[in-house]
């Protein structure tokens, strides 16, 4: 995890431009470097580091005495780095991950390149050599990018968009800063003044489809065929594989866990792994929520079952909503559900920073959307439709659950990595027949559950533990953490300010106090920028007003069962 940055074609003075790149200092509080590329005056790149590979030669934009002309700004971690280098014999000059991106590129081009890679990542590739400009984003977007370039071919990229807002340039006033696609390489020519011109755009890869790498992944052999059992051992193996490759790293490792289903069967098996692995520290799991939280109660059994140094963080409503400003200037968003569910996310992050030494940290982010985990599934109304949806999720997640994760975890320095998301996991799960994949017996993920039913790695109670959105599971049910934040802005928007919301806001116009509330504090931050979101999260199939699962019919059923 890092801030990566660059300028192309700048028309003011770079080191004033610079003081923009320091906007996403906490990305990287290792160390940090900004460097003019050879022969363009008006082109530069900037690096935060998180050093988590390589200690000594892990220092970005990456340069290697046979490809002088190649320049590499990426944040990422490219898991088959090693793979690919033993199978096409390439000569390594550091232990640096993303190195095997320079020689991918030198060996194949850049589709070949992309393609390759199993990891998260985000990169700036520059090509002096053939006047070349590369960017690319993985799959989900689990890394950020944003991008902004004006008509004149100035070009400005980096992982958050805070690093581009106040950028100057004299062709245009108000730099229009968007964020670059998830599963998509663009490539541009780099002119001799420094300015680039867009040559193409390009998805290389859809989630349904196995990835190119899997050629060279030494996973065992899966069985063919949809036998459920053939299915079930199917899954085991590749849930297990997802985990035991997210193990590299010099740092130490730590898990999230709020007591769910995703979590606790991310944690518990990457305990498993640990110890295969010899790792010679206890894992460390980390669980947040107020008193009387059905989370914390869960997430102890989970941790003790498997014998993790489990730590609770107990937070009150006042920190809570104290917290709104700098947790919604971290996500550059005002999406409802975002904003509820990052508040324990970024407070659990700070204490995580702050009281360990834990900075790897393992999430169960992506399963709701790959797995048909949200409660509105159930109302699906066939599985062809809940497959569709289940895709659109997982194409969106850039926007709600990846950003979220990533923005509350980065503002803290630690680096987060989410099994549930990798490439071979995810494309077979999608692969599935679409009726093996939906609710069964009124409980969702059923697929997903009985899959471990008889590995004894979680609490049978847990395993079968209906979904509760985290932003609710941190509270008691008797007083939900969407209530209260809806209790304390009642008071701080009033009736007149919603009947001029339209005016004032006519783009994602806020239909609640709450979110005129965040909206404001995000217009503040960010004026001018509503469109980074293009909708606000919200369950489909059913008349729902607000995104909390607890206002749903079908919860409110089971807390009474």
């Amino acid at each position: 995890m890092c801030g990566i940055w660059a300028l192309f074609g700048s028309d003011d003075c770079l080191s004033v431009q610079c003081l923009s790149a320091m906007k996403i200092a906490h990305r990287g509080p290792d160390a940090f470097r900004f460097e003019n590329v050879n022969g363009y005056t008006n082109c530069c790149f900037g690096f935060h580091r998180l050093a988590v590979v390589d200690q000594l030669f892990g220092m970005q934009p990456i340069r290697v005495k046979k490809y002088p002309y190649l320049w590499l700004c990426y944040n990422g971690e490219i898991y088959n780095h090693k793979k690919l280098q033993q199978h096409f014999e390439f000569e390594y000059q550091t232990k640096v991950d993303g190195e095997i991106i320079l020689h991918l590129y030198d060996k194949g081009g850049i589709e070949q390149t992309v393609s390759m890679l199993d990891g998260v990542f985000a990169f700036i590739l520059l090509d002096t050599a053939t006047k070349k400009v590369f960017l690319g984003r993985d799959t989900y977007g689990v890394r950020p990018l944003f991008k902004a370039m004006t008509e004149d071919g100035f070009l400005a990229v980096c992982s958050e968009a805070k690093g581009l807002v106040n950028l100057k340039h004299s062709t245009a006033p108000f730099l229009k800063v968007e964020p670059f696609l998830p599963g998509h390489y663009e490539v541009l020519d780099l002119k001799p003044n420094g300015k680039v011109a867009s040559v193409e755009m390009v998805k290389y890869h859809h989630c349904r489809e196995e990835p190119l790498h899997a050629l060279y992944d030494n996973v065992e052999k899966l069985f063919p065929g949809f036998e459920i059992e053939t299915v079930k051992n199917n899954l085991r193996i590749l849930f297990d594989n997802a985990i035991k490759k997210r193990l590299m790293t010099d740092r130490r490792i730590g898990c999230l866990l709020s007591g769910g289903l995703d979590s606790s069967l991310v944690a518990a098996t990457l305990l498993k792994q640990l110890k295969e692995a010899h790792v010679q520290y206890p894992l460390q799991t980390f669980a947040i929520g107020m008193e009387d939280s059905t989370d914390l109660l869960a997430a102890r059994k989970v941790a003790n079952h498997i014998g993790s140094e489990h730590h609770e963080v107990l937070f009150n409503s006042e920190e809570g909503i104290q917290v709104l400003d700098e947790v919604i200037f971290s996500l550059e968003t005002y999406d409802i559900t975002t904003v509820r569910a990052s508040v324990g996310m970024y407070l659990v992050s700070k204490y995580i920073r702050k009281n360990t030494d834990s900075v790897v940290i393992f999430s169960g982010e992506g399963s709701d959307e790959l797995t048909q985990g949200y409660i509105y599934f159930h109302k699906a109304p066939s599985p062809e439709k809940a497959e569709e949806e289940s895709e659109r999720l997982l194409k969106e997640l850039y926007l709600f659950d990846v950003l979220r994760a990533d923005r509350t975890t980065a503002a803290h320095g630690l680096e987060l990595r989410v099994p549930f998301l990798d490439h071979r996991f995810s494309s077979y799960y999608l692969s599935l027949p679409p009726d093996m994949r939906i609710p069964k017996n009124g409980i969702e993920k059923h697929l997903l559950r009985e899959t471990f039913e008889d590995s004894n790695l979680i609490p049978k109670d847990i395993l079968w533990r209906p979904k509760e959105a985290f932003s609710d599971g941190i509270t008691s049910v008797k007083n939900s953490w969407f209530r209260i934040l809806q209790d304390y802005i009642e008071h701080q928007v009033d009736d007149a300010m919603m009947a001029a919301a339209a005016q004032k806001f006519p783009f994602n116009t806020p239909k609640t106090k709450e979110g005129y509330y965040y909206r404001q504090i995000f217009e503040r931050h960010y004026p001018g920028r509503a469109d980074w979101l293009t909708h606000y999260w919200m369950p489909r199939w059913i008349n729902a007003t607000d995104p909390s699962a607890r206002t749903l019919a079908h919860y409110k059923a089971a807390a009474k069962a």
